[in-house]
């Protein structure tokens, strides 16, 4: 059981209402985590930068290293719902999530992923090489925000025990 009840649209007050009808006219749907986080227009905004984030970051890491990356993040964290999220996102792109085949990029942006979960202070030297000679500062730096904010997404998720979306659950893994 959640520890925070999505918001009741009807009788909301319009302020998040509003919110909730522009979340739906930008990206046409509405989780549960965004429902619940909506009881805070501010936290909403704050979390929906991922999709800034993102924008910012395609020009030079496609959508699928993207989707690599935060899938990574989100296992690390064990947010069911963010792999979940992640597993959609691959599957819709024509791959199986279960038999992904990484690209030297999406290795290193798994492994960067998989490392700021478990120890944030200690990314390993290799991967910051790799890194910082693929990309200039400006997509690292966007990058790591991205990271922060999935992170951020897992944990919001997690300590809420917001529930599992029925629309993702066809993408689940087995046994999750």
């Amino acid at each position: 059981m959640p520890h925070i009840p999505m918001i009741d649209y009807d009788s909301a007050p319009q302020v998040i209402r509003d919110a909730h009808d522009e979340e739906l006219r930008l990206r046409g749907r509405m989780t549960n985590m965004k429902r619940t986080l909506l009881h805070s227009p501010q936290a909403h905004r704050i979390y929906a930068e991922w999709f800034t984030l993102r924008a910012e970051l395609l020009p030079q890491v496609d959508d699928r290293s993207i989707h690599v990356f935060c899938r990574a993040i989100s296992e690390e964290a064990g947010s069911k719902i963010a792999v979940t999220f992640f597993r959609r996102a691959i599957t819709l792109s024509g791959a199986d999530p279960d038999a992904l085949v990484l690209r030297d990029v999406d290795d290193l942006l798994d492994r960067f992923g998989r490392a700021i979960v478990r120890n944030s202070r200690a990314i390993p030297p290799k991967i910051w090489a790799e890194l910082k000679a693929r990309y200039e500062a400006k997509l690292l730096v966007d990058l790591v925000a991205l990271g922060g904010i999935m992170l951020a997404t897992a944990v919001f998720n997690n300590v809420v025990e917001v529930p599992f979306d029925q629309e993702l659950e066809p993408f689940a893994a087995t046994g999750a």
